[in-house]
């Protein structure tokens, strides 16, 4: 009896240190388990919502619910003046749709410098900054760089005319910068930058300050105005650019040449016998 006793403590004990080496061991698996959980939480960027378009968006379109749609941004690389809330992006309290001003791609951010406020007005005075004018310039297939302007673009302008300066007789035809690297806002009447093929546009408009309106003006009305295309990024600054027929063909301007007038000479004759000699005297006139 007292065996069987025995037998059954012994075996008690050891059922209940396996069972505390098991929970030790659980124990253990937990806390790593969570310590990696807690790690994998440490990585994680924090996000926000962000409202982005559903599909490519053009100039001139309405901005509606169906346009857009909320995604996890994360909150360091989020773009400025974009919208978070679908409150503030689409008005409760107001029935006035948001227009693009400017070509939105799928999934790119919705940010308030693309798209108009609640009912605002998307015309061409919505891409005129402070102090800027709108001036329209007329082109053709050679002047407006073959159809392949955009607006958004940058475009140098040469004025083409004759030149006269009193005194100096006329200099020929001309050639020569006079607006360096100003941006179109529109291609005859086409503010989108999203066009198709390329276009022969018969006008394009440019921003420009009031005092390049004026030359623009003057330019247009005594010559023949032609654009060049600035490449994306490039940030040089034209020089002051002047040719004329001469220069082009190489060939230098010669001076008059304007001979000094002569001293008058004032003489008389004299026969020596034979011979004729010449006397200078003081001349009378």
């Amino acid at each position: 009896m007292r065996a069987v006793f025995g037998l059954v403590l012994m075996l008690g004990i050891a059922l209940a240190g396996g069972a505390v080496y098991l929970t030790k061991d659980r124990i253990a698996q937990y806390q790593h388990a969570h310590a990696q959980a807690q790690a994998a939480l440490a990585k994680v960027v924090p996000t926000k919502p962000v409202y982005v378009a559903t599909k490519s968006l053009q100039y001139g379109q309405p901005l509606t619910a169906e346009d857009v749609r909320a995604v996890n941004w994360p909150e360091d690389a989020i773009p400025e003046g974009s919208f978070h809330e679908e409150s503030v992006l689409f008005p409760e309290n107001s029935d006035e749709l948001r227009v693009v001003l400017r070509a939105i791609e799928k999934d790119e951010a919705i940010m308030a410098v693309k798209v108009t406020e609640p009912g605002e007005e998307s015309g061409l005075t919505s891409r005129l900054e402070r102090g800027m004018r709108a001036f329209t310039i007329k082109v053709d297939v050679s002047s407006g760089v073959s159809g392949f302007l955009r607006p958004g673009d940058h475009v140098d302008v040469y004025w083409t005319g004759r030149v006269n300066f009193a005194g100096q007789g006329s200099n020929g035809d001309v050639t020569k910068l006079i607006e360096a690297a100003v941006k179109l806002i529109a291609v005859d009447q086409s503010a989108n930058a999203r066009m198709g093929e390329a276009v022969i546009a018969r006008t394009v408009t440019v921003a420009v300050s009031p005092a390049q309106v004026a030359a623009l003006a003057q330019a247009q009305s005594t010559g023949r105005l032609s654009l060049a295309l600035v490449g994306v990024g490039d940030d040089t600054i034209a020089d002051a650019i002047e040719v004329d027929q001469r220069s082009l063909l190489g060939i230098a301007a010669q001076e008059a040449k304007v001979e000094a007038p002569r001293e008058k000479v004032c003489t008389i004759r004299t026969r020596r016998g034979a011979e004729v000699a010449e006397l200078p005297i003081p001349c009378t006139n």
